[in-house]
This record gives structure tokens, sequence and C-alpha cells, in this order.
């Protein structure tokens, strides 16, 4: 089962797994786990999380999924989604001492910004299929701006990276920055002839090759009037792990592209940076049945050898590496700290605790 990713702020690792660990207690789990006439689900200081709160994240969350979760998942993931509402609540709650908003202007920025890809309608029956209104959205934007302004105050301005630091860090990774082969960096949007993907994942999903060949060429058209590739990919690409980033796939050696379809291979070697492909037909060796349709965009080579220091990606490269380990270390520490000084009762955890040992 494919679930889909929540837009709340996800929690650390540990806590998924403590969640799928009491997944396994949570199947006698029929009551209600606040006191009597009370359906809270958990408490952060003076907020009550209740049960209709966890029941819409639910929701939002397996929307559209063609595989009903089993028992133990579903209690699996709404204990994952309790402790996310948790840990939301614990950073709007500090923001909120802090003085920290988001503006109406800059939730309307962003919120166009999403709505920028599709017609009305388009937008409106993406919101209708994951379960949300516009309201809901404008309130998570809302939400995850003051919490991005939060961690930036927080944790992100309190990092420097000092070029000591990059030094440093190039002196003891050299043999990272020593590239064997050519790597090419590129993007595709890819259209299946076949009906393979869940309902409601991809919006106008080809269902035949003639729809697939359709869909590929009206991409095609609006790429030669200039609509920007990784909005189209976002919006359109049928695969599904490249979509969500513009369609970009990554570097891929040179080894590696000689191994590709033909097809494929040939055109990229006729690409210039910044170039598309014109489509390309996706066979099956084996069967010949076409597969699908692909265009793809060379967004960059890069050659064989020792990249230095004094290559301006080296040292972005470097920082960025730096920065991300240094606020993942800082978050953990913050969120720990946020944790202690909260009064925090999952009365669901303690429910299925207490469920399991009347049992035994």
């Amino acid at each position: 089962m494919r679930l889909r990713r929540s837009w709340l702020i996800p929690t650390r690792n540990g806590l998924r797994g403590a969640c799928l660990t009491l997944a396994a207690l949570a199947l006698a789990l029929t009551g209600c786990p606040g006191k009597k006439g009370d359906d809270a689900m958990a408490k952060v200081n003076s907020y009550k999380i209740q049960r209709s709160e966890l029941d819409k994240a639910y929701n939002k969350q397996v929307a559209g999924s063609p595989v009903k979760p089993t028992p133990e998942q579903e209690q699996a993931l709404r204990l994952q989604l309790l402790q996310q509402i948790i840990s939301v609540q614990l950073y709007l709650q500090k923001a909120e001492k802090l003085g920290i908003v988001a503006t109406d202007e800059e939730v309307d920025t962003k919120l166009n910004q999403a709505k920028a890809p599709y017609t009305k309608e388009e937008f409106a029956k993406k919101l209708h299929d994951e379960g949300f209104t516009e309201d809901d959205l404008k309130q998570d934007i809302r939400r995850n701006l003051v919490i991005d302004k939060l961690l930036n105050k927080e944790i992100a301005s309190k990092v420097t990276i000092s070029d000591a630091d990059i030094q440093s860090y190039y002196n003891d990774h050299k043999a990272q920055f020593n590239v064997i082969e050519p790597q090419y960096y590129l993007a595709h949007i890819y259209v299946s002839s076949l009906p393979n993907a869940p309902a409601g994942a991809i919006p106008d999903k080809a269902q035949n090759d003639a729809q697939a060949r359709q869909k590929i060429q009206m991409i095609y058209h609006r790429l030669e009037s200039g609509d920007d590739f990784a909005t189209l990919a976002s919006r359109y690409s049928e695969d599904l792990d490249t979509a969500r980033s513009g369609g970009e796939l990554g570097p891929t050696p040179e080894s590696q592209l000689k191994n590709t379809d033909p097809a494929t291979r040939d055109a990229v070697a006729k690409l210039k940076p910044g170039q598309f492909s014109e489509v390309i037909q996706i066979v099956n060796p084996a069967t010949q049945k076409v597969l699908g349709y692909r265009i793809v965009k060379l967004l960059g080579k890069e050659p064989a050898g020792q990249r230095t220091l004094t290559d301006p990606t080296v040292q972005q490269a470097i920082r960025n590496q730096l920065r991300n380990q240094r606020e993942q270390f800082l978050r953990a520490a913050y969120d720990e700290e946020l944790r202690d000084s909260a009064e925090i009762h999952n009365y669901f955890i303690e429910q299925i605790l207490k469920s399991y040992g009347a049992q035994k």
C-alpha cells in the first residue's frame, strides 16, 4: 500500500519506530483514549488534540489509496500522525511565545504558487482527491510558514560554516570529489502507456498508448512554447519518484548512459546543457511492446577528474553538507528541549498499553 505524504512536519525516525513497534499492540483497541466524555487523543500543555483532528489527518493521508489499510497499518499510521500533530503543536506554541507569525500576504503567495501549474478546475479536483478544502490548505500553509520561520530563527540562523570548515572537510574527503568518469545531469518527463498507477495518484493518467502519445505531445508543445520543464514534470510526469523534484534524475555516469535504451542515449548525445529532446518512445526490447514516452532534458555535464576547492560547486556542496549535518543535530536537540519543557500526555498510547496489559 502506498500512502500519501502528509503536509505536516515529520517526526524523527525514533518516533516512527516507536509507532510501528506499538502497532502490534493496537489490534484490541476499540474504545476512546480520553476520559469519559472527553474525546482527546493527546494533550500538549493546554491544547487537546481531539479525535476529530486525528481522523481528519488520517483521512487526508489515505485518500485515494486503492488498498484499504489493515487494522495494524491503520493504528500504526494513526500513532505516527498523532506524533506529528504533537510536534506541530510544540512548534506552534513556541512560535506564539516568540511572537512569530505568518502574514496573509505570505500565505496567499504560497497558495498561488501551489495553484500555478493547474487550472481552477484541476486544482479543485486535486484538493478534493486529497481530502482538502482550500481553507484547510491555507491553514497548513500558515502553520508551515510559522514553523519555517521558527526553525530559521532558532536553528538555521545559529549555524555558521567557515572557510576553514570547508577546507578541513575537503582535505578529509578529497576522494569524494574525484569524478572517475563524465557525469550527465538529466531530468525527464515520462508518460506510461500502461494503466499501472493508483487511482488519483497521477492527474490525467494515460490509460492506453493513444492517450499516452496525445499527452506527451501536449507536453512537448508546451515546452516548445516556453513553459518551464520542471513545472510540467511536477504536473504531468507519471514517474512519481522524480516528478516531485521537477523530473530530476540525479547524476548519471557516462557508462550508465551508454547502457540505457538506445533512443534515450542517442537523444542525450545531441543535447547541449539546457536543451530538451524530442519525444522518445520507450520499448520493451524483449517483446517490442511500447511501454511509454519520455522527454529528456540535459541540465549539465561534468567531465572526469579531480575537483579542486577552487570550484564553486565543490565549495557549495561542502557548505550544504556541513550545514545540513549541523542543522539536523541542532534540530534533534531543539526538539528534545521542547518536549522536556512541555507537559505532554498521549492518551492513545496509554490506552494501547492498557489494552495490551488487560489481555495478558
